[in-house]
């Protein structure tokens, strides 16, 4: 037997250790795959494509960042002071001077539609706030610890699909009191139950990954897992959730307020705008119809969008 055989390792008593043969092809293949998604992320380049293709999800997104620009700064859009009318010019139509055309007391409809898109709105963005921070609370318990704590969470869920959100809310504003911010909650609160059964489904779809199971083998507590590794991976479709929801919002916000339960009149609310031109139907047909449609077209401008961006995820899947 010659030296060189000799010092070679008896693989009966030694045997190769396949893993450290192969540690260097699977770092490889895991740099190449990291690249590959790095490069299937998406770009400006892209996202502006993706607009391109779809002109309705554009021109919703136009018309949302148009009604932003009108709850934050209304003034840029519209100089004049909603509350202070001309009696004089009382229930012109719609013209170059007053684009809406005037109310019974002679203030510019335009000008009362831009200024009341930040109390709409506002008490929209709380409305879905609170739903999405309530029931993404309550859906991420209910899916993670499971067992009794989840039977109880979703037949509380159960219990508020089985109301109809208007009369929820009505209920909820009864017990609260009338303002803005109180229909705000109680819109809230009726989507609670919605946005808590959607999370509770990524919750119990992620929690079995082999990703979650690696992070309690090494030695990382529950909320560090919950916080760290399911909660960022379920929150997709609640956040797709949330656009879709910000439409119903404006909607169920609108619709209170048409009923008399938001600010106190003379606040420009784009649903007291609407009920205060019902008694001029007839004769002044713009004081409630072009509110109305700028209602209809901002909460079909949100639907659109998210619907847009549920399309987009489903295409990434």
């Amino acid at each position: 037997m010659s030296e060189t055989t000799a010092l070679l390792p008896d693989t009966a008593q030694h045997p190769v250790d396949g893993f450290g043969a192969t540690a260097g092809d699977r770092f490889q293949d895991a740099v190449a795959d990291r690249a590959s998604r790095a490069a299937a992320r998406p770009t400006w380049t892209s996202r502006f494509g993706w607009f391109a293709r779809r002109p309705a999800a554009a021109l919703s997104l136009l018309w949302l960042l148009v009604v932003i620009v009108a709850a934050l700064w209304p003034s840029a859009i519209a100089p004049g002071d909603p509350l202070v009318g001309v009696p004089a010019e009382n229930l012109q139509g719609p013209s170059a001077a007053h684009w809406f055309g005037t109310d019974q007391i002679g203030r510019d409809l335009f000008t009362r539609v831009v200024h009341g898109t930040s109390l709409t709105i506002s008490a929209a963005s709380i409305a879905v706030t609170v739903g999405l921070v309530v029931g993404s609370v309550l859906g991420l318990v209910s899916g993670f610890a499971g067992g009794r704590t989840d039977a109880v969470i979703m037949r509380a869920a159960d219990v508020l699909l089985a109301i109809p959100g208007l009369l929820l809310s009505l209920a909820i504003i009864t017990a609260l009191g009338f303002g803005t911010v109180n229909v705000a909650i109680a819109v809230g609160i009726a989507s609670v139950a919605s946005v808590s059964r959607i999370m509770r489904s990524e919750v119990i779809k992620v929690r079995s990954s082999a990703y979650i199971e690696a992070a309690r083998a090494s030695g990382n507590g529950w909320l560090r897992v919950l916080l760290r590794h399911v909660l960022p991976n379920s929150t997709g479709p609640v956040i797709v959730l949330g656009v879709l929801e910000l439409g119903g919002a404006i909607l169920a916000v609108s619709a209170l307020s048409f009923l008399g339960y938001g600010a106190p009149a003379p606040a420009p609310e784009w649903g007291a705008l609407v009920s205060g031109g019902r008694d001029f139907l007839r004769g002044a047909w713009w004081l409630t119809t072009l509110p109305g449609l700028t209602i209809a077209l901002t909460v079909l401008a949100a639907n659109r969008l998210a619907r847009g961006l549920d399309d987009e995820g489903t295409g990434r899947r």
